[in-house]
């Protein structure tokens, strides 16, 4: 895994809309713990900050924006927990979970 170099490129920038956002029980408490939120994510995820994905999965997300199928991010709260982000392919809707609850 690597950490995406996108959001030196995109800052800022939306690229997509969200839609509704939804976020999971896990996710939710995840990020209480870490004493973080779910906006702080969102932004990174909005910018095209993908978070640690792998290359084919980056280039994945690239093709998706062109030809509008689903987006995935893949973030670490500041305690270590995996929490993904996941835009569905229409855009009508983002939901913030941990790998587990997918």
């Amino acid at each position: 895994m690597q950490t995406n170099s996108t959001t030196i490129q995109a800052l800022g920038v939306r690229r997509f809309a969200l839609g509704q956002t939804f976020i999971t029980p896990g996710a939710e408490e995840a990020l209480q713990i870490a004493g973080q939120t779910a906006i702080e994510f969102l932004r990174r995820h909005m910018s095209c900050d993908w978070g640690e994905l792998s290359e084919d999965d980056i280039r994945e997300n690239e093709l998706s924006l062109k030809s509008g199928y689903r987006l995935l991010s893949n973030y670490r709260t500041g305690k270590g927990q995996q929490i993904w982000i996941i835009t569905e392919a229409d855009r009508s809707a983002t939901t913030l979970l941990l790998p587990s609850e997918y």
